[in-house]
């Protein structure tokens, strides 16, 4: 028995106007049924013609503006043809577009070896789209979560510099929520970039965090609506307005203190608050009492007693936003709603992470310097070095725990020496448990009798202390309210 033509394109028809951003699309085909025993009797018992070729249109001349900084939300059912018409677009667009599924993986580099031409650029781009974690830096493409997929592509996206961004199954494999905070951060991002989005997906849930300037909403049949709007940036995710701030504990700092890269120790709280979603904790700042010295603060503040610190100043020693909730502002938002209930008239930060997010800045505090390592840290650093140590891994626990165990007494003592002759509030906090500074008269002992569990905590600290750093203020508007 002869088999017929099952599927046939009738006509495939696109018009790209590129000097005016038109598109018109004329896309339709025709089916007929294959001649099977079983396809006859269907025919003989409906009346149908077993040869009858049925057409099918799915656009027909629709005409539509696109601009190159355009975010275009294409919505419809599965089969309604939101796809044909992605790939109409993609193809007229031709180099000018890049499709978040053909950039390029390397799954088995960790991640800030993958994009950016320096670690700079990398770290950049990395922290714009939500992946600013420390630990999330040095991960594996195939060692992420799919909504951390879903960033990583959009900093490839960022990465390539094309003009339009080409999406299908937009979100479709992500949490809603996690889905609506992509879109927000796809959006932000294309605008401020000065880039144009097509994204098709069947859900209708993200047309406000996505915010497009065009809808298409196609449905079955030819039928289709295209909406344009105002092309503006989106300021705020959905989520967040169903968020608030409020005064916390310990315990909720100890729920999201794994999120962080540094210890989970944090000593001479003064105040915690918190940033709930319902129940659901999404983010924490800690405010401490002041450390005696920091660089930076004499560009802001006269020299000051212990007391008049405790009293005048507070620094934020953490802030952590759970991964989920990353992107949609919240460490500023944290940051600006609790700075005038910290307890002081002054509050300063000093942060690695300032280098590449600005939200401190953004919260209302000002950059005063950046920090260069510290010099006690520098010399230690030399020691090291000399015994064999490499000095950008000091931050990891294993490495050096093996390093010291190949150590002779000999150089054990040498490094004992280096950091009893280097010392620093940060080594001497380590071997205080009432002082949260530590005691400079009993450092230099405490250093002596030091096993290798110390000396590598004392190591991964010196690390930190290499880091450059920034150092940002903030005054009180009623400063002047405060009393001493």
């Amino acid at each position: 028995m002869r088999k017929r033509e099952v599927f046939e394109i009738l006509q495939w028809g696109k018009r790209y106007d590129e000097r005016t951003g038109k598109f018109t699309i004329d896309i339709r085909y025709k089916t007929s049924t294959e001649i099977t025993p079983r396809t006859i009797a269907v025919a003989e018992a409906f009346g149908l013609g077993v040869d009858q070729y049925q057409e099918h249109v799915v656009y027909d001349n629709i005409e539509l503006k696109i601009e190159p900084k355009d975010i275009v939300y294409i919505t419809g059912d599965s089969g309604s043809g939101k796809s044909v018409l992605l790939k109409a677009l993609e193809r007229d667009l031709g180099y000018q577009a890049i499709n978040m599924a053909n950039v390029k993986i390397e799954p088995k580099k960790p991640l800030i070896d993958t994009v950016g031409n320096t670690i700079e650029d990398g770290l950049e781009l990395l922290s714009r789209v939500g992946l600013n974690d420390a630990f999330l830096f040095v991960r594996r493409y195939n060692q992420l979560s799919d909504g951390q997929k879903y960033r990583y592509r959009l900093a490839k996206l960022l990465e390539s510099g094309k003009q339009f961004w080409v999406m299908d199954e937009f979100c479709a494999t992500l949490d809603r929520d996690t889905a609506k905070i992509v879109a927000y951060n796809l959006q932000k991002l294309a605008r401020q970039e000065g880039k144009a989005v097509l994204a098709a997906t069947t859900h209708t849930d993200l047309f406000e965090d996505l915010k497009p300037s065009v809808h298409i909403h196609k449905r079955f049949g030819k039928e289709i609506e295209v909406k344009y709007y105002p092309n503006e940036i989106n300021k705020e995710c959905s989520l967040v307005k169903e968020m608030h701030v409020a005064e916390a504990s310990r315990q909720d700092y100890y729920q999201l203190a794994g999120f962080h890269y540094r210890s989970h120790k944090v000593a001479g709280v003064r105040k915690i608050f918190c940033l709930k979603r319902g129940m659901e904790l999404c983010g924490v700042v800690v405010y401490s009492y002041p450390p005696p010295a920091c660089f930076g603060r004499r560009m802001v503040l006269p020299k000051m007693s212990m007391r008049e610190l405790n009293q005048k100043l507070s620094i934020i020693s953490r802030v952590i936003v759970h991964p989920k909730y990353r992107t949609i502002g919240l460490g500023h938002t944290l940051i600006r709603e609790t700075l005038d209930h910290a307890g002081t008239p002054d509050v300063e930060a000093v942060a690695v992470m300032a280098r590449y997010n600005p939200f401190f800045e953004r919260a209302g505090m000002r950059k005063i310097a950046e920090s260069p390592p510290v010099k006690s840290a520098f010399k230690i650093a030399e020691a090291l070095k000399t015994l064999g140590f490499n000095i950008t891994v000091l931050r990891s626990p294993k490495y050096v725990l093996r390093k010291l165990e190949s150590l002779s007494s000999q150089q054990l003592s040498m490094l004992k020496e280096a950091f009893a002759e280097n010392k620093h509030p940060r080594f001497m906090k380590e071997f205080s448990f009432h002082d949260p500074y530590g005691k400079s008269k009993f450092y230099k002992k405490a250093v002596e009798i030091a096993d290798s569990e110390k000396l590598a905590k004392l190591i991964g600290i010196c690390g930190m202390l290499l880091q450059t750093k920034v150092y940002l203020f903030w005054r009180c508007a009623r400063a002047n309210e405060f009393t001493t």
